[in-house]
């Protein structure tokens, strides 16, 4: 295993790989920020339920959207100056949070600013997996996206520092961090010679003029956008549901939070193995019974957070099954395309805190917000089994498993499948 992971290394650029990971689990550490410190916020601005799922939901739509304006200023400039561009840019947004919020409007402005950390993903994962063949594309992409574990380093830090300095003084702080992941890609960070990143509008979004690029986009709405919006929204959970401080409600979110990123690369080789498809079809199975179960267990604190990291690691397993995918529907534009179904994906996470909120407010119980994300995992794995009875015929392996194509004949079996999804 240890000399496979070192060919892999060989095979690329590692310190860039790292640099590209560090960058991204400080983003998502920042993107979630207002979910990690809502308990605070809400008690200071007296919010309702729906004005806190709409002001947790703001950072990650507006993330999701942000994503593709960095890509083509990458396109431009290049990732790597591109990502140093962000990171100064959120330095900026953090010194508003610092100084300016006063209001719930503030709030939602300041919620826009977060949007610019959520922007990093596909710029990441085009920069880590950028120096790597195609063969290594899946788990370089694997490794970076296994940054997300910052969404867990978050939740269990910003609690306490809002404890101790207010909750406005953790955007200070975080504007001073940011500063760290910035002068390691200055350092160790090498721009990429593959030409993804300079791929025209048109080849960029392509996927998603096909039925598979809108498949797995949607697939990925409920995977990383539960993991997203989940993760954001725990924390108020926790503290309105079963009466915890604060600073415990960010802990057992963490606990949830480092499952869904611990088990993201595990699911990539899982899939590698059983194959994608059975990978999925186990996770959006194990998503759907456990969002039930969490919400008619909302009695038991253990029981829901026992349930949630369950879900949480098949929400993980999901992410990197369906990125060990991506490169085998798109092997010559796997950055590009994973750069596109991860922007759209996102989206999905702004509609768990909205749910959740609306709900309480006009059911009085978060209980059918999470029926709701249920249905919609069980919905994607209809969808996905509809459609893996093509792609098991066309560019994959029953179950999901990678082909056999002899080298000679990829570039036919890539005609081919351009021909079959048009």
């Amino acid at each position: 295993m240890s000399s496979n992971f070192k060919t892999f290394l060989r095979a690329g650029h590692g310190p860039t790989l790292f640099a590209a990971f560090f960058y991204f689990a400080f983003s998502c550490c920042i993107w979630v920020l207002n979910g990690a410190m809502a308990p605070f916020i809400s008690e200071t601005f007296h919010l309702s339920p729906a004005q806190k799922g709409l002001m947790l939901s703001v950072p990650i739509i507006a993330g999701a959207l942000m994503r593709f304006p960095l890509g083509v200023l990458a396109q431009y400039i290049g990732r790597k100056n591109a990502t140093l561009v962000e990171m100064a840019l959120i330095a900026v947004a953090m010194m508003f949070g610092f100084f300016y919020v006063k209001s719930f409007n503030d709030l939602l402005a300041m919620g826009v600013l977060l949007g610019i950390a959520g922007a990093s993903f596909g710029v990441a994962l085009s920069l880590g997996s950028g120096w790597f063949p195609a063969q290594y594309k899946g788990l370089a992409m694997g490794l970076v996206g296994a940054g997300n574990v910052g969404t867990a380093v978050s939740v269990l830090v910003a609690p306490p520092l809002a404890n101790w300095l207010g909750w406005q003084a953790v955007y200070g702080v975080a504007a001073a961090a940011i500063f760290l992941p910035m002068v390691v890609m200055v350092l160790f960070a090498k721009e990429p010679p593959d030409v993804d990143a300079h791929a025209s509008l048109r080849e960029h979004i392509a996927c998603l003029f096909e039925k598979d690029g809108w498949a797995f986009s949607l697939i990925y709405g409920v995977t990383f956008g539960g993991f997203i919006g989940l993760t954001t929204f725990l924390p108020s959970y926790y503290y309105d549901q079963f009466g915890v401080s604060k600073v415990q409600a960010g802990q057992l979110t963490m606990l949830a939070a480092f499952m869904g990123a611990a088990v993201r690369v595990a699911g990539g080789w899982i899939s590698d193995r059983w194959g994608g498809v059975n990978t999925l079809t186990l996770v959006l199975s194990v998503v759907a019974v456990c969002l039930v179960l969490v919400g008619a267990s909302s009695g038991s604190l253990a029981l829901t957070t026992l349930l949630l990291m369950v879900c949480f690691a098949a929400l993980g397993a999901g992410n990197g099954a369906l990125f060990q995918l991506v490169p085998l529907r798109w092997p010559t534009t796997t950055a590009v395309a994973g750069s596109m179904i991860g922007e759209i994906g996102a989206l999905g996470g702004g509609v768990v805190p909205n749910a959740m909120g609306l709900s309480k407010q006009y059911f009085g119980t978060y209980a059918w917000g999470f029926v709701l994300f249920a249905l919609l995992s069980v919905v994607m794995l209809g969808v996905m089994r509809f459609m893996q009875i093509r792609w098991t015929r066309t560019w994959a392996e029953k179950g999901g498993r990678a082909r056999a194509v002899a080298p000679e004949a990829a570039p036919h079996a890539d005609l081919a499948k351009a021909k079959l999804s048009t």
